[in-house]
């Protein structure tokens, strides 16, 4: 029998195109489902270890992606949001809840694909409301995520006549090592081990490939699978490169383990299929369950030896951006109010002290163009808004209990300031917004353009450190000076306005460019608005 290469290759491409596609369209469709509250669920529930796992495999199943997990987990250690030890735990849960995918697959529904599509993009394109519009996409991504594997089944079909493959097959059910390099170069290629899962269930449905010769694919999918957590770290930080260093770490001491117990594991698959009766696919996804708890199981007591060890293997000092607040302690709410107002100004200069870094960062962005930067405010503003929900709770429950007058004048005084500093925030975001445009649609700024920007940021960024210290100390003479700077930059602002015309006249810089600067400008000049309110609340001219 002749195989038709074409129309084999063309089969099996665009059925592991449209196998990724289905995939990643139905976990964006449960993300929706779930309300997009994934990062507050590993936030919430990762108290420990133990919970780690647990999110680890919700998250997981709701996104259908362990490499997608992991990388929120990273942002998360980044963030001081969770520990080391903690994130390890997620990662251990992520490994078993992308077997999720194996299972659905094994239920082998590939006849109805097509129907299923048609009712989920029938929810997608008539339903108004979104929820079930998200529904809609899970329907439909499932549906393609069957389709798919069909049109990879179908094209793998020819592979049996032919005796070069065989003995490729062979081969590897005699030296189960070239089935883990195979797994892992494949998955390292495809980017997803549910694809090359779903591909190994295909070949052993189709008696391609033996048992003794899938399983150490099957390990070797899961090494592959750890190559998206570290092109995320690359570059990254101490924290996201040790989490990715650990997701390595424990799927190569999970395959030498059972690679040991090769022979015992594949005995036990077999008796598992013979008492559950399973079916050709489904007998992989039990392999790849049992592999991925067992491998949790066996590992799970290790998790404090393994984060001393990716500390040891990866040293340095992470500069993590705690986003919990430190001294919000509803005990003295009630036992002492003025007390707790002082530790809600307390963590309002934490919030203060973030909004000096934020501009920070986002100035290093506007002059290196360095993502990196970009990344940081980023997570400073999450950090900020963070704050902002926990102090303004907090001063709410305040406001509940009996306080003097003069606490009283205090508490609206923080209450204030926490949506000044909130604000600061919101406009280095939009600052970063606008450095991402230019960088997008390459807009060039004129050497003189950049020369006012340089000037005005050094001076806000000063005015608010000054404004947050007056703020501290309770500084009338600084809370003046950051009044005085504050017309500076009025002034640069109109001053810099006026320049800007005069550049756009001359022809030196192209409409985009002025949109640009203009924008960065006025951001500036309201950022020195919200700072010489707080040094007015200082100065008690604050109505």
């Amino acid at each position: 029998m002749e195989v038709n290469w074409q129309e084999m290759i063309f089969q099996f491409v665009g059925g592991l195109g449209i196998f990724l596609f289905a995939i990643k369209y139905m976990g964006d469709g449960l993300q929706k489902a779930a309300g997009d509250r994934l990062r507050s669920i590993l936030d919430r529930f990762t108290t420990n270890p133990f919970m780690g796992v647990l999110s680890g495999i919700i998250v997981t199943v709701l996104i259908q992606s362990s490499s997608g997990t992991t990388v929120i987990t990273v942002g998360l250690v980044s963030a001081g949001f969770m520990t080391l030890r903690q994130a390890i735990g997620v990662i251990m849960g992520a490994n078993i809840g992308t077997t999720v995918t194996a299972f659905i697959i094994g239920l082998d529904v590939g006849a109805y694909a097509l129907p299923i599509m048609a009712f989920g993009a029938f929810l997608i394109f008539f339903i108004k409301k979104s929820s079930i519009k998200s529904l809609g996409e899970v329907i439909f991504g499932f549906g393609g995520l069957f389709l798919g594997l069909e049109l990879m089944s179908n094209g793998m079909k020819p592979l049996r006549s032919l005796e070069a493959f065989t003995d490729i097959t062979l081969s590897m059910s005699d030296h189960p090592l070239l089935g883990v390099v195979a797994g892992t170069v494949f998955t390292l290629v495809v980017q997803s081990s549910s694809a090359t899962v779903g591909i190994l269930q295909g070949l052993y449905a189709e008696n391609l490939v033996d048992l003794k010769g899938a399983l150490p694919i099957l390990f070797g999918d899961n090494i592959g699978t750890t190559i998206t957590a570290i092109l995320a770290a690359l570059g990254a930080s101490v924290a996201a490169r040790r989490a990715a260093a650990t997701h390595v770490l424990f799927n190569v001491v999970g395959t030498i383990i059972f690679m040991i117990l090769l022979y015992p594991f594949t005995m036990y698959v077999e008796w598992l299929s013979g008492v559950l009766n399973l079916e050709s696919k489904m007998q992989i996804a039990f392999a790849h369950g049992s592999f991925n708890v067992a491998n949790t199981i066996i590992q799970f007591p290790l998790i404090g030896a393994w984060a001393y060890f990716v500390t040891k293997l990866i040293p340095g000092k992470d500069v993590t951006i705690e986003y919990k607040p430190k001294h919000l302690d509803p005990n003295f709410i009630t036992q002492s109010p003025a007390v707790a107002i002082g530790q809600a100004k307390e963590e309002i200069i934490r919030m203060g002290d973030f909004a000096v870094q934020g501009l920070g960062e986002t100035f290093e962005y506007l002059k290196t163009s360095n993502k990196k930067h970009a990344e940081t405010a980023y997570q400073i503003e999450d950090a900020i808004n963070n704050l902002d929900r926990k102090i303004t709770d907090y001063l709410v429950e305040i406001s509940a209990v009996n306080i003097s007058p003069i606490e009283s004048a205090r508490h609206v005084m923080l209450m204030d300031t926490v949506r000044d500093i909130e604000r600061i925030g919101d406009h280095f975001e939009n600052i970063i917004e606008l450095i991402d445009f230019r960088e997008m649609n390459r807009v060039k700024l004129t050497e003189d353009a950049l020369d006012d920007l340089t000037e005005m940021f050094t001076l806000t960024i000063e005015t608010v450190g000054k404004a947050v210290k007056s703020l501290d100390l309770n500084d009338t003479e600084l809370a003046r000076a950051v009044a005085e700077q504050e017309d500076l930059i009025d002034k640069m602002e109109r001053k810099f306005r006026k320049n800007h015309i005069v550049r756009l006249n001359g022809g030196h810089c192209s409409a985009q460019a002025g949109i640009v600067f203009v924008d960065i400008v006025s951001n500036l000049e309201r950022i020195g608005d919200h700072a010489v309110n707080i040094a007015e609340a200082v100065l008690g001219k604050r109505a």
